[in-house]
């Protein structure tokens, strides 16, 4: 008798740590959405455009300039997460970047303003923006902006020079 309990016992260890492992497995893979390296590269603000939100309602993004201003804009992503951004009128800023992956919110892209003597792990604020797609060749993000009871959207879209 001591012998069959022993045994089921030890079956249900085996069984309760493969369905350990397993359940960890599917919820990794799951969380993690976009991969970082489909970031990587060098790629082109297109166009900026608005979701549920008049042209003229944003002023100012990522506490720089006018939405418009970022059209053209070169941004270059390293697979470190080191990156710099650089407006058409010759401003430029650098960045690390990353992927965040939210439960609720989904896969978002996510960056840091780094400044002169700046260590990423130090800064706190940053931006978040949605991924809306994103392939080999083009990518798009939206900034969720509140408008009353609701949520619009500045959308940006980029292509891949690299």
């Amino acid at each position: 008798m001591k012998r069959i309990l022993r045994t089921t016992f030890a079956i249900l260890a085996v069984a309760l740590v493969f369905s350990a492992c397993s359940s960890s497995k599917t919820v990794s893979s799951s969380s993690t959405g976009v991969s970082r390296g489909k970031f990587v590269g060098t790629w082109t603000l297109t166009n900026v455009s608005y979701d549920g939100l008049l042209p003229n309602a944003v002023q100012n993004v990522f506490d720089q300039a006018a939405p418009s201003a970022f059209v053209g804009s070169t941004w270059k992503l390293t697979n470190s997460g080191n990156g710099i951004y650089t407006l058409t009128n010759g401003a430029s800023q650098t960045i690390f970047w990353s992927v965040y992956n939210d439960p609720t919110l989904g896969t978002q892209f996510q960056f840091k303003k780094i400044y002169e003597g700046d260590k990423a792990k130090n800064v706190q604020e940053g931006y978040r923006l949605n991924i809306a797609s994103i392939s080999d060749s083009g990518m798009t993000l939206q900034t969720p902006v509140a408008v009353g009871n609701g949520t619009g959207y500045v959308v940006y879209t980029f292509t891949k020079a690299n």
